[in-house]
């Protein structure tokens, strides 16, 4: 019997829930959801019991900020899953240590991340693993990038994209919201950190523009944003040469969020307007996100690994394309799928002890190859093609 405590009962969370419900192992599997708003976790619930149709689920309505609640809720539970804004995981981590639970987490905040790595020695003095950053990009886009360093003999350059559209999108933004307005500002902010000839560099948001093409797709723009790589090229600058990641979106989406930058909105920092205070990334968010969020949204997932290196002492290029779409049936769109499969994935192989203790990096938890066969297991549908050079 494993116990998993899901915080958090949003789009992830629901399908954290319903794969770690549905999942194949031996040992039954119990759901306990906790989320600070009793009507929004009871939607989530009814719609867990519906795709799923397992009644080993329950709800707790409580604030993850108070301790001694979430202390009790944690109390017999295997592994916690944060599915809440990257803001909370610090106390949740040191929550995580104090009641003894291992911990998976979306991440999104690669200082934050930096924060819960240096907690590696109370995780193993406490017996559980913490592994932040799981999801989507961060995560599944760092997973299949260490899959194509185990797939090689000697990895030089990695190029990853990715990224989350809708299958018919509206222009101007062609693009619809899929998670918290502040999470998608933020990557579009600030810097990345990529690997050039084997030296951390940092590249600002929206540079290197360039056209990639998707089959069925057509030409995509993809764009560096901050945040994808998390701690990776820290962990490999002394294995690879070149380590980059950029977002995928359609034509047009890039010079919109240009603009808006150049603008100010993204500014934290307060100004005067008539006498009053405002915050110009608030009063954007307020206003965009009116225009981005489309409700359930029939989306598409995209992502390329490109990797170039030796195999048998002959150089190579490896490319590994994953595509994932809206499901009709369960009602998750890819995005859901994508982001809260990695992360339940990941806290199974917790669970399972498969995963050493302490505080460790999404690259360094979980092995590329068990990833795939996990994801084989859930029909992720993933191309791997690798050629002469």
């Amino acid at each position: 019997m494993k116990k998993f405590v899901i915080v958090g009962s949003g789009r992830q969370g629901i399908a954290v829930a319903y794969d770690l419900l549905s999942s194949s192992y031996d040992d039954t599997h119990y759901v306990t959801m906790v989320d600070i708003d009793s009507l929004f976790l009871e939607k989530a619930l009814k719609k867990i019991s519906k795709i799923t149709n397992n009644q080993n689920l329950k709800g707790i309505a409580a604030d993850v900020t108070n301790e001694s609640e979430m202390l009790n809720i944690l109390s017999d539970a295997d592994v916690m899953i944060s599915a809440v804004p990257y803001e909370f995981n610090l106390g949740l981590t040191k929550l995580a240590i104090k009641s003894k639970t291992s911990m998976v987490d979306l991440g999104g905040h690669t200082n934050i991340v930096r924060e819960q790595l240096s907690m590696n020695d109370e995780a193993i003095e406490s017996g559980i693993s913490i592994i932040p950053d799981c999801g989507m990009g961060p995560g599944m886009n760092i997973t299949m990038a260490v899959l194509a360093t185990e797939i090689l003999d000697q990895t030089d350059e990695i190029y990853i994209c990715d990224g989350g559209l809708p299958q018919k999108p509206t222009p101007p933004w062609n693009y619809s919201l899929f998670f918290n307005i502040e999470g998608l500002t933020n990557e579009y902010d600030e810097q990345a950190y990529f690997l050039n000839k084997g030296y951390i560099v940092e590249v600002p948001c929206f540079s290197a523009i360039e056209n990639i093409e998707f089959d069925n797709f057509g030409i995509l723009e993809a764009a560096v944003t901050s945040g994808g790589l998390s701690t990776m090229p820290w962990t490999f600058k002394d294995r690879l040469k070149v380590l980059e990641n950029k977002t995928l979106r359609y034509p047009g989406h890039w010079e919109w969020m240009k603009a808006y930058r150049e603008l100010g909105l993204f500014d934290r920092e307060p100004i005067d307007h008539n006498n009053k205070k405002i915050i110009p990334r608030d009063f954007y968010h307020q206003l965009l996100e009116k225009k981005l969020d489309h409700g359930r949204v029939e989306d598409v997932c995209l992502m390329r690994i490109k990797a170039l290196g030796k195999k048998d002492s002959k150089k190579m290029e490896l490319n590994i394309d994953a595509v994932e779409y809206y499901d009709k049936n369960l009602d998750l769109t890819a995005m859901e799928k994508w982001t809260g499969w990695h992360i339940s994935i990941m806290a199974l192989e917790v669970a399972y002890k498969r995963i050493k203790e302490g505080a460790i990096s999404v690259e360094n938890a979980l092995r590329g190859h068990v990833f795939l066969e996990e994801a084989k297991k859930r029909n992720y549908k993933i191309k791997i093609n690798i050629k002469e050079v």
